[in-house]
């Protein structure tokens, strides 16, 4: 197969509008595994991990925009005031693996395991698509459209994704077989939006694509509320009030039995990681975090 080495991000968009069938290639920890056990056999591949502008960090009008090409272990040096973020890079792989995985490997690969895509799903994060001439963006749940399916167009690159910074606490947290190096068996992210008065939660491995634990979220939001909490962050939950929270977010998952896990183990799993990170979440507000 041929390589294509573009020096630009202008002139990697023209060689991709010419060879719609390439693959892009970043960081490779996810693509070199299908290549190398012949299950993708592309004409060419548009390595894109030296484009300058794929590897851009800022924040500009309230919010981050976070480049394509962005390795994991820069997200955890450099973007640590997103704690749930931070979490989830520094849960991916081993240091070799974080300083080559990208986000954009993440997206494009679109794995519902995928650690950084329930992170995106909370912070509502879009992601910005470019082609010769046009950028579109597109919101994390109309990208995703299914296990390694992503709403993509053949001439498009993933440039990078970008959210509405807010105030408040949350985390990232996953269950597997191993404490280091694992696929998630299944993952949770929560945060609650201080500024929204809203509670997010998003799951991973437990369903087609990511999920949201929509009823979930507003019943939490609205035990906040009764409870006087987003006003003062010391009035306390009842327990009945968090297994019932943790008992929706189980409720969300849609998962299945397959070689790292049975769906009611993974169910489990996502009751006791929703009582941890509600419990870390609400501590994290009494003490000022």
């Amino acid at each position: 197969m041929d390589v294509l080495l573009p020096r630009t991000l202008e002139e990697a968009l023209e060689m991709k509008a010419a060879h719609p069938q390439t693959v892009p290639l970043a960081g490779g920890t996810d693509l070199m595994v299908d290549l190398n056990f012949g299950r993708l056999r592309p004409p060419s591949i548009l390595d894109v991990s030296r484009l300058p502008e794929l590897r851009v960090l800022s924040r500009e009008d309230g919010h981050c925009f976070l480049g394509a090409g962005v390795p994991y272990s820069r997200i955890t040096a450099e973007l640590g005031e997103f704690r749930p973020l931070a979490q989830a890079s520094r849960s991916v792989g081993s240091p070799q693996i974080r300083n080559r995985g990208t986000v954009g490997g993440n997206l494009g690969t679109a794995s519902p395991a995928g650690d950084i895509l329930p992170v995106l799903a909370v912070y509502q994060a879009e992601v910005d698509l470019v082609r010769p001439g046009d950028t579109r963006a597109l919101a994390w749940d109309r990208f995703l459209l299914g296990p390694k399916r992503t709403a993509i167009a053949p001439d498009e690159l993933i440039a990078g994704v970008r959210w509405k910074v807010f105030r408040g606490t949350g985390s990232f947290s996953k269950i597997g077989t191993r404490n280091a190096m694992v696929i998630a068996v299944a993952s949770l992210c929560l945060v609650l939006d201080e500024d929204a008065r809203q509670v997010r939660a998003a799951l991973g491995s437990c369903g087609p694509t990511i999920l949201r634990a929509a009823a979930a979220e507003d019943y939490l939001t609205a035990e906040l509320r009764r409870a006087g909490s987003w006003d003062d962050p010391a009035c306390r939950l009842g327990q009945p009030v968090i297994d019932a929270f943790a008992e929706r977010v189980a409720d969300a998952a849609r998962p299945i039995d397959d070689v790292r896990g049975t769906a009611a183990y993974r169910r489990h799993g996502l009751r006791v990681l929703a009582r941890r990170a509600l419990a870390w979440a609400l501590e994290d507000r009494r003490q000022g975090r």
